[in-house]
């Protein structure tokens, strides 16, 4: 975590130049969808910084991702493709899509898939909202239009599962998205793939000690404030904050949680005292921040940070045992902070600091979405494990 001030915030991550692969590598590397998350991301038409920028994508968007070198993926959309910083790009769970490398978007993809036998009445499970107001979106994610709200106890039919949301239809018939950490599943009326998919992914996410548990996540910085500067390569901290803590965000409700996040866009700037106000308001299980770090010292590793003895220490223990268990980088420890995230909450808070962006080799590492993975399934075991 950095507090410098006057940084220029950056519209695109800066990553180092790679030698493009050949055309045999790049197909036999194969393809998959991801979904953009960034405001507007600039494509180009080489994997290097101060290449050509030929179009870009708007925040939401699919693509299809056919190559990577060095924290850059090559994609498609529509008649847009060429070159994109990797980790603006998140890759969709491939159990919601079909397989294909036309690059058609999951929207067509989903609306097809509801019209088939597979997502018929018999062949479907019901659940049940558990928050008071639930949204109905357009699409799996917060930033898609809001079609209408739902509210406790009101009973829908699940359709489709997609990376922690899920197509429902109302009993008056209308179809959407809701996230599904707010509905609980019923019994299945047939056993047919698509049902069976549903029903396993619903028993995953109530396995453990996290079950109705509510747990805030921090990406910290955001907006104008891009945090650290990589020094090799100039990655942003903000962006990697972002990214991981969706990955924690993804394991937290893989495990039965609730996940509520701080900021969800690149452009959202949450002041520290409105961070501390959302996971009290919100009456909070546990709070976790997640920063990258610097230093003037050529250190590296992960460093997990408390402020009170009692829960706060309990909790930052329980993350920093995991994360020691090997991700990648070595674990620093524990150390006392005296910050205002942890300072102020009056719930179990920590803050994690997942590799330094001033030393080379940690940052080529923790830009890497395999890191942030590890990583962020270290946390939520860590998260798992303090509630046990």
């Amino acid at each position: 975590m950095n507090k410098m001030i006057g940084v220029t915030l950056l519209t695109a991550c800066l990553l180092g130049i790679a030698a493009p692969q050949s055309a045999e590598a790049k197909t036999a590397a194969g393809s998959y969808t991801a979904q953009v998350y960034a405001s507007s991301l600039n494509v180009r038409d080489e994997p290097a910084k101060n290449a050509t920028v030929v179009g870009s994508i708007k925040n939401g968007a699919r693509v299809t991702v056919t190559d990577e070198q060095h924290g850059w993926l090559m994609v498609k959309a529509g008649s847009t493709s060429g070159w994109v910083a990797g980790y603006y790009l998140k890759k969709v769970n491939s159990n919601s899509l079909q397989s294909s490398a036309s690059g058609t978007s999951i929207a067509t993809k989903t609306n097809t898939a509801s019209s088939t036998s597979a997502n018929t009445s018999s062949r479907t499970s019901k659940a049940t909202v558990t928050a008071d107001s639930l949204r109905i979106r357009s699409g799996p994610g917060t930033h898609y239009k809001v079609l209408g709200s739902l509210k406790a106890k009101d009973t829908v039919t699940l359709l489709l599962h997609q990376n922690g949301w899920a197509r429902i239809r109302t009993v008056s018939g209308e179809t959407g998205w809701v996230a599904e950490q707010y509905i609980r599943s019923g019994s299945t009326s047939s056993s047919t793939s698509s049902t069976s998919s549903i029903s396993s992914i619903s028993t995953v996410q109530h396995k453990g000690g996290l079950r109705g548990k509510l747990i805030v996540i921090d990406p910290g910085h955001g907006g104008s404030d891009p945090g650290m500067l990589g020094t090799t390569y100039n990655t942003m901290e903000k962006d990697l904050n972002l990214h991981t803590a969706l990955y924690v965000r993804d394991a937290l409700v893989a495990k039965g949680a609730r996940v509520e996040m701080t900021r969800t866009r690149d452009d959202q700037k949450p002041t520290l005292t409105r961070r501390v106000q959302m996971s009290q308001a919100l009456r909070a299980d546990a709070f976790v921040s997640v920063h990258y770090n610097s230093s003037p010292k050529n250190v590296s590793g992960t460093l997990t940070f408390f402020y009170s003895e009692a829960d706060d220490l309990k909790l930052a223990r329980a993350i920093e045992t995991r994360l020691g268990q090997g991700i990648g980088l070595k674990s620093n420890g524990l150390s006392f902070g005296d910050y205002h995230i942890l300072r102020e909450n009056r719930i179990p808070a920590t803050l994690v600091e997942l590799g330094f962006l001033t030393n080379p080799t940690d940052e080529s590492i923790v830009r890497k979405a395999s890191y942030q993975k590890k990583a962020a399934k270290a946390i939520a075991e860590g998260v798992a494990d303090y509630f046990k």
